[in-house]
């Protein structure tokens, strides 16, 4: 039984650029989608039972109306749509077990109980254990200059650029995860990958510093050749995507952000060790989710 990617839907724009964005990865991948829309009744913003219901209902009805949108335009793809009865981050954390990925939209304020809020967004990036991506919907004048021509634009429907960018912070034992998702995402593209990886000079008056960079010809060099190494045996596994690599002395999130400009996905890595307390998600992935124009894919990684 194949993985679905599964998507948390609320009727907003971002959750509808969400939408977009996985029917056409699981149409490259001949994947399932599936949409979720939480729904729980809260006393205090309802004045009846009766509103409730009504609140439901109208709920199930946008979800119905953007999964049949989705078959329309994606025949092949198969879509089930789901409501769920459940508090929004619990209910896509359980969807998303044994997906092949989560998608949100990344700044979502429905109308549906406010689905896809910042603070659902933060703890389901914290908790879950599949790739997220994050999609931003498209601005306004561009969506509404696209469906004014007739067509729905590439940049209308949150498409960007051919790169696939992901950031590797450690070359010496990148973490597996994170490269089999950004190696998996280009192949189906047929894009291009590129490896963008930050160093820091050592500390410059010592005896290993010296050393090094006299034998290899600077520690450039040496760290150039040590994330090269480290990629030749995915390179190995997936020769039909090109690898490109992109080194510099700078901010990790800065060097991520400047290579992701015109890409069509920006993959970044958070370990699941990290406490849980505050919900971190590191400095650099909280950057790139942040400044991104990109869609941004965070996999959880040892």
């Amino acid at each position: 039984m194949l993985s679905p990617i599964v998507v948390g839907f609320d009727g907003s724009a971002e959750s509808r650029a969400a939408a977009d964005w996985a029917a056409r990865e699981a149409q490259r991948r001949g994947l399932p989608l599936r949409l979720v829309t939480a729904w729980i009744w809260r006393p205090v913003d309802v004045p009846s039972a009766q509103e409730s219901e009504a609140q439901k209902r109208w709920a199930q009805q946008l979800l119905s109306e953007a999964g049949q949108d989705l078959v329309a335009r994606y025949p092949d793809v198969p879509v089930a749509v789901e409501q769920v009865a459940d508090m929004a981050t619990g209910a896509l954390l359980k969807r998303a077990k044994g997906a092949e990925m989560l998608v949100l939209g990344s700044r979502g304020q429905g109308a549906v109980t406010g689905f896809l809020l910042g603070s659902v967004g933060q703890q389901v990036l914290a908790r879950a254990h599949v790739p997220v991506v994050l999609v931003r919907a498209p601005e306004p004048d561009a969506a509404q200059g696209a469906e004014a021509d007739g067509e729905r634009g590439a940049e209308a429907d949150g498409e960007r650029g051919g790169e696939v960018v992901v950031g590797i912070q450690d070359r010496d034992d990148p973490a597996e995860e994170l490269l089999a998702f950004a190696f998996a995402v280009a192949a189906a593209r047929g894009a291009t990958l590129r490896v963008v990886h930050a160093w820091s000079r050592p500390p410059v008056f010592t005896y290993r510093a010296v050393v090094m960079g006299d034998e290899d010809g600077g520690t450039r060099a040496r760290v150039e050749k040590e994330l090269l190494e480290a990629l030749v045996p995915w390179r190995q596994r997936s020769p039909q995507v090109q690898v490109v690599h992109t080194i510099g002395l700078a901010t990790a999130a800065d060097l991520v952000l400047q290579a992701a400009r015109n890409a069509a996905i920006v993959v970044v890595g958070r370990k699941t060790h990290r406490p849980a307390l505050g919900m971190h998600i590191g400095p650099v992935t909280h950057g790139v989710i942040h400044h991104a124009a990109a869609p941004v894919a965070v996999v959880p990684h040892d």
